[in-house]
């Protein structure tokens, strides 16, 4: 088991003493109203005086498969459509009243769905009062010739009452007459016809035990609880046409007591039914009420109507109010008009009013939270924490339930078949409320005054009874009278016995004039000398009222200046923000603007890189593009003056040949590769051997050429379409990745590329092109590669090679040049670029120039 929880010490100071284990649970009543209309549908049943009977309707019926449940619920009182305000006042409220003048707190309140008949209930209908102005009916009907005057109870801000003097009572009644609005309501002033039906109560009805010996006053609050917020519904707000300000919500507080209340909450003191039902009436005009789906006047925050009842003893002359504040005892009566629960797919509730439903339903169910956990702590002996601060509501009433007073709930429902599930959740509600208890609320402390002190001197009859009961006091001073009776004519004894009695008396009763005479003329001095100053006491009054009256006119004038000031000021700040912000808009605009000029720039800047960088590619991809073509053409000038030196010796050879003998054979003309590895030196070539097929020869063995790079890595890109050739002579790269589509992968992986191209020279020989480069990775994670040189296979048949030669020389040469053979090795610029990414594989690119003829 856990351990018992110490108590705080403020359930240690608890005023019940030895009655603090008496409890009394939650008075919780029922009242059913009547149907709007005879022919709708009921499916809520009065049973008896404390049951009522919940059926289930029949379109509800379909929905549920058939399911029909019948549910009773038992309150302390239920009370049908037929019942009177009257017969419900005097059940549920009578009796908070009596406790409310004999010094105890009371807490009554309306529960229901929208449209049950809450507001109804509390504060009725022209011609039928509700509970409220009932509640103070009786309140005046039963202290009215006990009340104290106005202003001698002063409220303050500490949840407590201040004591005044007759003398301060007067002065502060005179300046409030003096007002030209005041806010008090005065008695003298006609009843408003508005609500002049509803406080007109046919029936007398007041409380039974009414302390005599004390003086009583009445103050009335008149709050809302709306979204969360308190709002003093009684707080004079002064009206601005040009910028109306907004009411200012209200925080709660807690006084020494440890009671809750609304901390700067307007207190009216009225003094009769009318005066209160005034006030109420100006603050229910303030209420926020709205017309919904269910409900044309439905209300939109809960109200809470306090009525406050301040008592205080007289003094031991009973002529005077007893200065000792502690003597005082205030006891309260909250009238609570709940917002009704409602759901908002049938209020079709939109913005605001969806968010007041949302806010309404939070706060009834905080409170019904609170009673389930009040509920589980007494039942089960737990001391959970009661979440009163997670609402207003629940957290200004919480004194109630911790023993301040008797709670009473009145649960209205509204028997039609379209709130059958909403009054379903509010039975059940009412049912659990009544399993909490409340402690009982103590009886106030007995002052130790002698009672009757009020009729002492100040008897009850007028002006005849005072006279006779002067006579009897002065006749009881007198010595009594002996016996007159004479029954023997010689008795001498009776009559002077008589008239020694009388004598005794006629002295008596002119020494009682005598006393009398000192004692009026002593009276009339001291009235004389009491009435000379009272006069100067009103003179100096008058004349303080005299200059106060001044000091509070240099202060009007002084409040007109500053108000005028004030409306000054507030008109130049209006232009001020009006200026500031049409300067917060321009330099909005300006910065909107300066940050698009600035990415205008960054655009700028950025494209400008990006050519600067392309035009450096560019001028470097020329510059070495026409270094090439310049070694290209020096290559081939010198190829072809070594084809011409060729070609003389040649001339010279076969004319050698032909002189020495009659047969020769032309000579293998030297490779263009070796040409420009070691030019071939002028020196005389032996005769060719002549070619004689019929000797056995043994087969050449195929070479291949090595290439200059082999230590690098090769991708070999050989099309599908190559035509291998049975030249001696073959590419060879060794370790090299052959495809026959270029791919990402295989260039990844080397760092050279080689790429065989072949096509049909003009002597109809195939001509074999090995186009190689450097692969270099690119920024966007792909590979690109830049072509270096090309290098030229070629095979010619040895009866057509001088034919085909010398057709392709120009004009202009000498016979026997052969510049054909180098025309295939003009520009060829040609680019391979894989882009990271792409699925439809590499891309191709080839940048061929047309092949230039020399002139």
């Amino acid at each position: 088991m856990k351990p018992a929880r110490s108590k705080t010490p403020r359930k240690l100071v608890v005023k019940k003493g030895s009655q603090t284990s008496l409890k009394d649970p939650v008075g919780v009543y029922c009242r059913v109203r009547p149907l709007s209309f005879l022919d709708q549908e009921c499916c809520i049943e009065v049973i008896n005086s404390t049951t009522v009977q919940l059926h289930t309707p029949e379109g509800y019926r379909l929905n549920r498969n058939g399911d029909y449940k019948e549910t009773q619920y038992s309150f302390k009182q239920v009370f049908g459509t037929h019942t009177t305000q009257k017969e419900l006042f005097d059940v549920v409220a009578n009796p908070l009243v009596d406790d409310l003048i004999r010094g105890k707190n009371g807490l009554l309140f309306t529960y229901g769905v929208t449209g049950s008949g809450k507001t109804h209930t509390m504060t009725g209908s022209p011609g039928e009062g509700g509970l409220l102005p009932r509640c103070l009916d009786m309140i005046f009907n039963s202290i009215g010739s006990f009340q104290a005057k106005r202003y001698v109870f002063k409220s303050n801000d500490r949840n407590s009452m201040d004591i005044q003097c007759e003398v301060d009572a007067l002065l502060e009644r005179q300046k409030r007459e003096a007002m030209p609005n005041p806010k008090t309501p005065s008695g003298k002033r006609q009843v408003d016809p508005e609500f002049a039906d509803m406080i007109t109560v046919q029936e007398f009805c007041k409380a039974e035990e009414v302390d005599e010996d004390s003086v009583y006053g009445v103050f009335v609050s008149y709050i809302e609880i709306y979204n969360n917020y308190i709002y003093d519904l009684l707080e004079e707000v002064p009206f601005d046409p040009i910028k109306p300000k907004p009411p200012q919500s209200k925080l709660l507080r807690e006084d020494k007591n440890h009671n809750m209340y609304v901390a700067g909450c307007t207190e009216v003191e009225v003094k009769s039914t009318e005066e209160a039902f005034e006030v109420f009436w100006r603050g229910q005009k303030k209420r926020r009420i709205a017309n919904t789906h269910l409900n044309r006047e439905s209300s939109r925050s809960h109200s809470v109507f306090n009525i406050k009842l301040v008592q205080a003893p007289l003094d031991a002359d009973g002529d005077n109010v007893l200065q000792e504040k502690e003597q005082i005892t205030i006891s309260q009566l909250s009238l609570v008009d709940l917002a009704g629960s409602e759901r908002t797919n049938r209020t079709k509730a939109e913005g605001n009013r969806l968010r007041e439903a949302g806010n309404i339903n939070q706060s009834l169910m905080t409170l019904r939270t609170c009673m389930e956990v009040l509920r589980e702590n007494q039942m089960y002996g737990t001391n959970k924490m009661v979440p009163y601060r997670d609402s207003k509501l629940t957290h200004l009433f919480k004194n109630y339930f911790d023993g301040e007073g008797k709670v009473r709930m009145i649960v209205c429902v509204n028997p039609k078949a379209e709130d059958y599930e909403e009054s379903l959740q509010v039975m059940r509600f009412a049912e659990m409320t009544q399993e909490v208890e409340v402690a009982r609320p103590v009886d106030k402390a007995i002052c130790g005054l002698t009672p009757g002190r009020r009729y002492r001197h100040h008897p009850r009859a007028g002006p005849v009874g005072d006279e006779l009961l002067v006579t009897e006091m002065v006749l009881q001073s007198f010595p009594p009278l002996p016996s007159c009776e004479i029954l023997d004519i010689n008795d001498e004894q009776t009559l002077p016995r008589l008239i020694e009695a009388l004598e005794k008396r006629h002295q008596l009763r002119q020494m009682m004039t005598d006393e009398f005479n000192k004692q009026s003329i002593t009276f009339k001095a001291m009235l004389q000398e009491f009435d000379n100053g009272v006069l100067n006491k009103e003179n100096y009054i008058q004349g303080k009222l005299n200059e106060k009256e001044k000091v509070i006119s240099g202060q009007k004038l002084e409040i007109e200046r500053l108000e005028k000031k004030n409306k000054t000021l507030e008109y130049k700040i209006e232009i001020l923000e009006k200026t500031t912000t049409i300067y917060e808009e321009d330099k909005r605009n300006l910065q909107q603007e300066l940050e698009t000029q600035n990415q205008k720039l960054q655009r700028q800047f950025s494209d400008k890189r990006r050519l600067e960088a392309r035009l450096q590619g560019m001028v470097t991809e020329t510059t070495m593009k026409w270094e090439k073509e310049c070694e290209r053409r020096v290559a081939a000038k010198q190829l072809e003056m070594q084809n011409k030196l060729w070609v003389k010796d040649e001339k010279l050879k076969q004319l050698k040949a032909i002189v020495t003998e009659p047969k020769t054979e032309k000579p293998e003309r030297p490779s263009r590769e070796r040409d420009r590895e070691k030019p071939p030196q002028r020196t005389v070539s032996p005769p060719p051997v002549p070619f004689q097929p019929d000797q056995n020869v043994p087969p050449l063995r195929l070479r291949h050429r090595r290439s200059r790079s082999a230590g690098d890595r090769w991708v070999d890109h050989k099309p599908a379409s190559h035509v291998q050739t049975e030249t001696v002579m073959q590419p060879h790269v060794p370790h090299a990745i052959t495809v026959s589509v270029a791919n990402e992968k295989a260039l990844a992986k080397c760092e050279k590329y080689m790429l065989t191209h072949q096509e049909l020279a003009s002597d109809g020989e195939i001509e074999t092109k090995l186009i190689k480069g450097d692969v270099f990775k690119t920024r966007g994670g792909g590979q690109s590669v830049q072509f270096t040189e090309i290098e030229t296979l070629k095979q010619e048949s040895p009866t057509g090679s001088r034919k085909r030669r010398s057709s392709t020389v120009a004009p202009a040469q000498p016979e026997g040049a052969e510049s054909e053979w180098t025309d295939v090795e003009t520009r060829c610029s040609v680019a391979v670029e894989m882009r990271a990414g792409s699925q439809l594989g590499p891309g191709y690119q080839h940048h061929a120039q047309p092949k230039r003829k020399k002139p």
